[in-house]
């Protein structure tokens, strides 16, 4: 099978890593240096996507960053006759749009926090006094990732809201959503769908604060265990009353979703899952250690639900652990150091370890591109097992401002 997969990041080459491995021809656009190692990597723009697929017999494409999806590339491609992994740009308005998607919730009747969308400083202040000043203020559009602020008191609030507004994060600032607070454990549920049925993935934990511990500002993942630590009844919970009324709402608005349904829950201190947010493609870095747990074909499975045609609700899971410790930029994530010197990378993986590239460029050498560089991920018949393989290949690889956390799947380790 031939199939292309767009995006240059740890996700992409994720599920790059997997088609390969299942003996697809796999193409990457653009790619990456870790990507180059299982694709032949196509530097072209997003625009020429659906007339190169079709000059090249593209059997399969699946787009990974949520970016080219809100844009409408799926439904460009599937204007070309070719199966497309991926929501087209209605459906993808569940990632686009926070403002959408939390009133998208409410009217189908989903167990998520109260919110207000707000227009204005004024609005936020209003919003504030209705909710509490434990909240969660949100940028409405897309924000790589960090347009998120948890607060604990009014003054954050506000100031995370006027900092929205005032243009920190562009154009997707000019609407907040305010909502309040839930406090507990975070857990990602990610499913496929072809539009009618869902297949449930693996779970997985990301641990997104930049310190151990959970402290500091969140940043788009500091690594990932899977499974996460979740009662054995969990998936199907959300499937009944998640996942099964989303895709009933959204047939009912006219949207065919076929992809992924990426669920951030958060589980409160009595074990009820709230949704926080739908992103509309794979995690990153969920990706890295959910597929490499799958035991069958990938490019089948995405293929079945790119044509509306997923004919089983279950996807064969190995009872391995996985774990993905990140290692990030120097000043990541308020900045970032570029073009540092990557060593150790091939001693790492002889420790056993596959390592994910994010942030990389070849440039005199494998140099740094800043933010998240590399995904090391290992595993293991338990996660302490994993984790410790993980942690031991990650010590071999060295650049100047190395950060990564030290307590990726330390809860659960003793799984």
């Amino acid at each position: 099978m031939k199939v292309a997969v767009v995006g240059k990041g740890g996700r992409e080459h994720a599920i790059a890593w997997k088609l390969k491995n299942d003996g697809c021809d796999v193409f990457a656009i653009p790619g990456n240096p870790g990507i180059a190692q299982v694709a032949e990597c196509i530097d072209i723009p997003m625009k020429a996507v659906a007339e190169w697929c079709r000059d090249r017999a593209i059997e399969l494409l699946v787009i990974g960053p949520e970016a080219p999806l809100c844009e409408g590339l799926a439904d460009e491609v599937r204007g070309q006759g070719i199966p497309v992994f991926g929501p087209g740009q209605d459906g993808a308005q569940l990632e686009g749009s926070k403002s959408f998607s939390k009133i998208f919730f409410q009217e189908i009747g989903l167990a998520t926090a109260p919110f207000f969308v707000c227009h204005s400083s004024a609005e936020v202040a209003e919003a504030l006094k209705e909710l509490g000043d434990e909240v969660v203020v949100k940028a409405d559009g897309l924000a790589a990732g960090k347009g998120v602020v948890v607060c604990s008191n009014h003054e954050q609030a506000t100031e995370a809201a006027a900092a929205m507004f005032g243009g920190e994060y562009g154009p997707a600032g000019k609407i907040v959503v305010v909502e309040k607070r839930i406090r507990g454990r975070e857990v990602s549920v990610l499913a496929i769908t072809d539009g009618k049925s869902v297949s449930l993935l693996p779970s997985a934990e990301d641990h997104k604060a930049i310190f151990d511990g959970d402290e500091g500002p969140n940043t788009g993942g500091m690594g990932t265990v899977s499974p996460g630590w979740v009662q054995a009844d969990f998936e199907q919970r959300v499937r009944r009353d998640f996942f099964e009324p989303t895709i009933a709402g959204l047939n009912a608005r006219g949207i065919d979703y076929r992809g992924v349904l990426y669920a951030g829950f958060m589980i409160d201190a009595d074990g009820k899952p709230w949704i926080l947010e739908y992103n509309c493609r794979f995690g990153d870095p969920e990706t890295q250690v959910i597929l490499p747990r799958l035991t069958g074909h990938l490019g089948e499975l995405l293929l079945a639900a790119a044509k509306g045609q997923l004919l089983d609700d279950t996807i064969a899971v190995s009872p391995r652990a996985s774990v993905c410790v990140v290692l990030a930029s120097g000043g990541y994530p308020e900045s970032s150091t570029h073009d540092v010197l990557i060593e150790g990378v091939s001693e790492a993986e002889a420790e056993g370890a596959v390592i994910f590239h994010a942030g990389t460029k070849l440039e005199d050498g494998l140099r740094t591109a800043g933010g998240r560089v590399l995904g090391v991920m290992a595993m293991g018949d338990t996660v302490f097992d994993a984790r410790t393989m993980a942690y031991e290949s990650a010590a071999k690889i060295s650049f100047e401002g190395k950060q990564l956390r030290t307590d990726i799947g330390a809860r659960g380790a003793n799984l």
